[in-house]
């Protein structure tokens, strides 16, 4: 079975057609023929030996990819209540990369509570652009549990983890205030943002004189900010971070660590955002596509940004 993997981290360069052993489905498992692969920052993660453990020689060929999109061919016994998808649909499905097991490969064998059906209004490149970004803003937000009114503060609002928290926070009726170039404000006030401040300015003077002092209920820090921005948030409020920090922001303010790889069972949320990308209330923008063959430029291109929504591998 094709993957595009490597046998050494590094750059961009390391990523390669591979070949390793077919997989079938076992019992609360699907599989996928793969035509679709989201291209994220973490995999550039994982591609560069960035994750803790990853500093050893490599034993088997390791695989990036947590977003595909594809058709089932093949389902295993003993599927979850509910399950109604047959060998043929069309299903987005999110990964949580392990070794050779990873989203750039041609088939992917998946539990079956990772997987829905995938938003008919779109295609492959659209059903592969939003579900582990998307997710993670979902679980940030269901954990920080902020009622209609209340504040929040996001960092990176034009990313894709930023654009899904800004979208969807507001359409919970929370308050939202973001920071964007002056030229993409208007973007992210669409996406239902009430503040918008320039990128270029201070973000936490910004949040504070939005909030008449006081500062935002909770940050949400996709950009990586960390010690920056932590003045942006109220006394006992509550900050999301997406990597690993040491940052204690003292005044009483709870930290959350998003990892969204732990909720990759959580069907219920996978659907929900499926649902919502078909009825056209969550954006699935697809930057560019690309061969797999190609990975090593889809990732030489992701390291310079300068684009909005996901690059995709097809298969």
């Amino acid at each position: 079975m094709k993957v595009i993997g490597l046998t050494e981290f590094g750059a961009a360069s390391v990523l390669r057609p591979l070949d390793v052993p077919e997989r079938h489905a076992g019992p609360g498992e699907v599989r996928v023929r793969v035509r679709a692969a989201a291209v994220n920052p973490v995999d550039a993660i994982i591609r560069a030996g960035g994750f803790a453990g990853n500093d050893r020689a490599v034993a088997e060929p390791v695989v990036p990819g947590t977003d595909v999109a594809g058709t089932i061919d093949e389902i295993g016994t003993d599927q979850p209540d509910g399950f109604d998808l047959v060998v043929g649909d069309a299903v987005s499905g999110f990964v949580v990369p392990d070794g050779s097991h990873g989203g750039y490969s041609e088939q992917i064998v998946l539990p079956a509570l990772s997987v829905t059906r995938m938003p008919s209004n779109g295609g492959y490149a659209e059903g592969t652009a939003f579900l582990s970004n998307a997710l993670t803003a979902e679980i940030t937000l269901e954990h920080l549990a902020l009622d209609p009114g209340q504040t929040l503060a996001v960092t990176g609002a034009t990313g894709a983890v930023g654009g899904y928290l800004v979208e969807l926070a507001a359409q919970r009726g929370i308050t939202v205030i973001a920071d964007a170039r002056a030229a993409e404000s208007d973007r992210v006030r669409a996406l239902g943002a009430s503040v918008v401040l320039d990128r270029d300015d201070d973000f936490v003077a910004g949040v504070l004189a939005a909030t008449n002092g006081v500062g935002a209920d909770a940050l949400a820090d996709p950009a990586i900010l960390t010690d920056r921005v932590i003045g942006a948030v109220r006394d006992g409020g509550q900050v999301a971070f997406y990597l690993p920090t040491d940052v204690d922001p003292g005044r009483g303010i709870r930290v959350f660590g998003s990892y969204v790889m732990r909720s990759n069972l959580r069907h219920d949320a996978i659907e929900r955002l499926a649902r919502a990308v078909e009825r056209g209330e969550l954006t699935a923008t697809v930057a560019g596509t690309l061969p797999a063959d190609e990975a090593s430029t889809a990732h030489e291109r992701l390291a310079h940004g300068g684009f909005r929504g996901r690059l995709v591998l097809e298969f």
